[in-house]
């Protein structure tokens, strides 16, 4: 590899359903992650909608309309911070939070009418499910799964290991 060739960023992916409030929680750790790594880690949401969440489907499918839209973390963390209205309200508060972000609202829930989104979402579950994803959220890192359904301590730190390896294994 030539000097002027950046290498290529470690990619963590967050099996995340956006009706789980651990998954809201793991979000610290995700700034945190961030933060330290910036560029070099590739951070990416991966859909895991799980049945006891009757809106967690629409809530994925939701946050790809605002990945096309261009606001995919903000709209993931807005609607993180929020689980228990979404628990109580569901689809209306998805569309709240788009135009609270000043997205097109009525593109969101068009996207939601039509299901233009539901393909990615399945794919994303099936791959979930075919690599053992049990529960949310859960790490993936390096060919490695962290589950961090149950308890997330020391979950950063064992992710920042993985990653410091990786790193260091390029340059």
């Amino acid at each position: 590899m030539s000097d002027s060739t950046p290498a290529a960023p470690v990619v963590l992916d967050v099996w995340c359903e956006l009706q789980c409030p651990d998954c809201h929680h793991a979000l610290t750790d995700v700034h945190a992650l961030r933060a330290r790594y910036g560029d070099r880690l590739d951070v990416r949401l991966r859909h895991f909608p799980l049945e006891k969440h009757k809106h967690a489907y629409a809530a994925a499918q939701a946050a790809e309309e605002a990945a096309e839209q261009g606001k995919d973390w903000p709209y993931i963390e807005a609607v993180l911070a929020r689980t228990d209205e979404l628990g109580r309200t569901g689809e209306p508060l998805l569309i709240e939070v788009a135009r609270e972000l000043g997205l097109d609202a009525e593109e969101f829930d068009t996207a939601l009418i039509d299901g233009r989104h539901m393909l990615m979402v399945d794919a994303d579950q099936a791959e979930g499910k075919a690599i053992g994803v049990t529960g949310t959220p859960t790490y993936v890192i390096g060919g490695e799964t962290l589950d961090g359904s149950r308890n997330q301590d020391g979950l950063r730190e064992r992710i920042e290991e993985i990653a410091d390896r990786l790193l260091a294994e390029q340059a």
